[in-house]
């Protein structure tokens, strides 16, 4: 049981996402703030880091800072998909991809980090502009996702993109503190 506990440490630093109770203007004003920092995060995060460094994982069998920064953009690009979807039409079926195997590809391993920051930065500019001006009506569009069978509405998925953010800058944090390639 302290092997399953030192794993979901790893895995989950910050914890693991849980769904909100409380969807007021201050929560989700925290969780706009969150998702538009990130960008300027990584940049100051990673922009010292050598080739090396960069392939420091964050637990082991875990990805590389490389993998998990080009994880994020990867991710934040079908999010802001499914909002823009979510906002345009009724409760529209999402499109799932397999992220281990995305994480494993060519781009992930030889393409420098910047071209993922930079699909970042302007993501983000982007989705934080869109979600600072949704009304509370918008926030209650959903999607449905087919694995899980569920619908969750933007406040929900507000919610996780921050938790998600978090989470996975601490999982570089982790990396750069570990200091291990596996």
């Amino acid at each position: 049981m302290a092997i399953q506990h030192e794993i979901d440490r790893l895995k989950f630093p910050v914890g693991k996402h849980l769904l909100p109770t409380d969807f007021s203007q201050e929560e989700r004003f925290k969780w706009i703030q969150t998702i538009d920092a990130l960008p300027n995060r990584l940049v100051r995060i990673t922009k010292d880091l050598t080739k090396e460094a960069l392939q420091y994982t964050y637990r082991p069998a875990g990805w590389s800072i490389q993998q998990v920064v080009h994880h994020l953009a990867d991710s934040h690009m079908n999010s802001f998909i499914r909002f823009k979807l979510s906002l345009t039409e009724d409760t529209p079926t999402i499109k799932p991809y397999n992220e281990s195997k995305w994480a494993e590809m060519h781009d992930y391993k030889e393409v420098p980090i910047e071209f993922s920051l930079s699909i970042l930065h302007g993501v983000h500019a982007r989705w934080s502009a869109l979600l600072k001006q949704m009304d509370e009506a918008s926030y209650r569009c959903s999607f449905h996702h087919p694995e899980s069978g569920n619908h969750m509405n933007l406040h929900e998925a507000t919610s996780m993109y921050a938790w998600h953010s978090d989470h996975h800058y601490a999982h570089i944090e982790q990396a750069l503190t570990r200091k291990s390639m596996d």
